[in-house]
């Protein structure tokens, strides 16, 4: 394996990674909301570089389970460590938040929680379960961990019957053990096939810009299509500090047109392929 190229190499980002920081009301709501009520959005806490556009379309990812996370993947920009005991408090936050913001779709996403008996999966059903009894009529994806690769905790979250449940291969199969902490490729295959299985449309996201090739990048979506996937992100990777994952290339836009319409050939429903897209990126075209 070539050795990695040091950040210093990709302190000049090409102009079709230059983005406008979020402005405008609607996002200076949601801000201030999210504040008042110590929740915690991906968006944020993820550095997601479309969060005003998704704002300003009453779209936002709330993440759950605190903001403590108990891995240390290379590439993820959330907080590792020992995270507080779960708190009911912020689901009915979300909730009210999800109200008061007149929000349309709304993502779950959450930290690994490997401290928990049930990595957290009856916290999942009690977030679905509410704001499905007191937001009707707002759509919701959620976007789980593995569990550990126990998939009678899967089946815990598929229980609530969520409208898309997603979960993320992040890399290729080659990289995996070096970008992921934990994760295993087959496992998070073995976490989508079941969740195809049950009925639920499945999706599921990859960084590009970590090393991989072409071959691989195609490998992977023909083994997500295998497991009953319907929905895919490509994305590139943005390194959130010299401490993370070393990025190695920045992927041209052109090339992410390419490997949309290569995703459209194989059967894929639904798929978001551009430098800017992250996994919950326009999430509500999804749905349908």
């Amino acid at each position: 394996m070539e050795d990695k190229k040091s950040p210093a190499d990709f302190r000049r980002k090409p102009d079709w990674l230059k983005i406008k920081l979020p402005r405008g009301f609607k996002t200076s709501q949601v801000v201030g909301l999210l504040n008042e009520k110590h929740l915690h959005t991906i968006c944020s806490s993820g550095m997601c570089p479309n969060r005003g556009e998704c704002w300003g379309a009453g779209t936002a990812t709330f993440m759950i389970g605190g903001n403590v996370c108990t891995r240390s993947c290379k590439f993820c920009n959330v907080a590792t460590g020992k995270p507080e005991p779960l708190n009911r408090r912020e689901i009915d936050d979300i909730v009210k938040s999800v109200k008061e913001l007149g929000l349309k779709h709304i993502v779950i996403t959450s930290v690994d929680r490997d401290d928990l008996p049930d990595c957290g999966a009856s916290h999942w059903a009690d977030m679905i379960r509410t704001l499905k009894r007191e937001c009707p009529g707002v759509t919701m994806e959620v976007l789980i961990p593995d569990f550990k690769g126990n998939l009678d905790l899967v089946d815990v979250v598929i229980a609530e019957r969520p409208d898309i449940i997603s979960h993320n291969m992040e890399t290729v199969r080659r990289l995996t053990p070096e970008v992921r902490c934990f994760a295993t490729y087959d496992t998070s295959l073995d976490v989508l096939r079941h969740i195809a299985k049950s009925g639920i449309r499945s999706k599921s996201g990859i960084m590009l810009g970590l090393g991989e090739t072409r071959e691989e990048i195609i490998q992977t979506m023909d083994d997500l299509r295998e497991v009953g996937c319907e929905v895919m992100t490509i994305g590139q990777y943005l390194q959130p500090t010299k401490e993370h994952y070393p990025i190695q290339e920045y992927v041209h836009p052109d090339v992410f047109k390419e490997y949309r319409l290569i995703g459209k050939e194989k059967g894929f429903r639904h798929i978001e392929s551009a430098p800017m897209v992250r996994s919950s990126y326009h999430a509500e075209r999804h749905i349908h």
